[in-house]
């Protein structure tokens, strides 16, 4: 099974505290609503996914760009209500991660392409046996 979904929006790490503070709201209320129509996934599985970042977010306090795990922490606690809902432990039931985040060029839409699948997962779910 597999569910692959480009999520428009500007993506935003779990915390913020200074400037936008409503924008990280809006980035999870994106990935629900954007991925509501995703398969659900009842066991292991892995996530793919590239963000796709403003160019401001690409300061000279951070030249590479926002914190990866803070932006994955958003999209994967969004993700628990779509289609990681019915996977024992929600997000827990990924077994593998790969993620990366680029400069959107200027005209690219900002957001994220993630992939979510459990193909071909055999030794992990026989593990799990």
């Amino acid at each position: 099974m597999r569910g692959e979904k480009f999520i428009r929006g500007t993506p935003y790490p779990w915390h913020k505290v200074t400037g936008d503070v409503e924008g990280p709201e809006r980035w999870s209320a994106a990935i629900r609503e954007q991925t509501a129509d995703l398969p659900t996934f009842p066991g292991p599985c892995r996530l793919q996914v590239e963000f796709i970042l403003p160019a401001d977010r690409f300061s000279i306090d951070h030249p590479l760009g926002t914190d990866l795990d803070n932006l994955l922490k958003r999209l994967l606690d969004a993700l628990k209500e779509t289609t990681l809902r019915d996977a024992p432990g929600k997000d827990g039931a990924i077994v593998e991660l790969s993620a990366s985040k680029v400069a959107a060029n200027a005209r690219e839409a900002t957001g994220a392409r993630i992939l979510v699948t459990d193909e071909p997962w055999t030794w992990a779910i026989s593990r799990l046996a």
